[in-house]
């Protein structure tokens, strides 16, 4: 692994593809060496090589943040840690009735086990600048058909605000974003006819883009970023507003 110490460094999980490769790009604008990484190999390294291409300071590592003593491993790697975004997360509609207890522990064991792991590793590595943002969704506020998705994203927001409170009096900011429906390869397969209603339902009368998320993860790295901490910001075109359709 690179050791860039003359760059704040930044660590983003998911970021071979959507939110994550969005959120290594402007991190990298935004002056952080990022250390890409991601649980499939091919597609973290061949988009890191597209950004290296292009002049970013970024570098690929495999990483399944199921297992512990990898994302140590990885940690123990890195010269320091300035900034760790946690995007990596799975997502599967299912019906409650046919939710099985292995669907439930995998979801949280990505989606949360994962998360808290590489939080606790990067903040012991932290300085009094250091950033957490954890990737919620707006579906934390509820939905029909992934209750282990949504219970999930709901302990995403409360390990967002624990964390907040530990860490604060180190001088480390702990955030959560919960994105609305954000156009990534996930929608790739919906018709156009489906993709369009999804956009009208929301207020701005469009979907999100990955670059939207990563400004907002852009914002909450930032050491200059210093009084909002233990927050969840719904990143969704208004959609969680409710109201009445115009």
């Amino acid at each position: 692994m690179s050791q860039q110490t003359d760059m704040p460094i930044a660590l983003v999980t998911g970021a071979a593809r959507g939110i994550g490769l969005a959120t290594a790009e402007r991190l990298a604008a935004d002056g952080f060496h990022v250390v890409m990484t991601d649980v499939d190999r091919q597609a973290v390294e061949a988009s890191a090589a597209a950004l290296a291409e292009a002049g970013s300071s970024v570098e690929a590592q495999e990483l399944d943040i199921r297992d512990e003593r990898a994302c140590d491993a990885l940690l123990n790697r890195c010269s320091r840690v300035d900034a760790l975004v946690n995007n990596a997360g799975i997502f599967e509609v299912k019906k409650t009735a046919d939710l099985t207890t292995d669907d439930f522990r995998r979801m949280f064991d990505i989606n949360v086990i994962g998360m808290f792991v590489l939080a606790r590793g990067a903040a012991a590595r932290m300085t009094a600048s250091g950033r957490i943002v954890n990737i919620a969704s707006r579906a934390y506020l509820g939905a029909v058909d992934y209750a282990h998705y949504v219970s999930s994203k709901a302990a995403v927001v409360g390990l967002t605000r624990a964390l907040a409170l530990e860490l604060a009096p180190r001088g480390i900011l702990v955030n959560a974003i919960a994105p609305g429906v954000i156009d990534t390869p996930i929608l790739a397969a919906w018709s156009d006819e489906a993709r369009a209603k999804l956009a009208t339902a929301q207020p701005v009368g469009r979907l999100g883009r990955p670059e939207d998320i990563a400004a907002m993860v852009s914002f909450l790295a930032s050491a200059k970023t210093g009084f909002i901490t233990g927050q969840t910001i719904l990143v969704d075109g208004g959609r969680s507003l409710g109201g009445l359709a115009t």
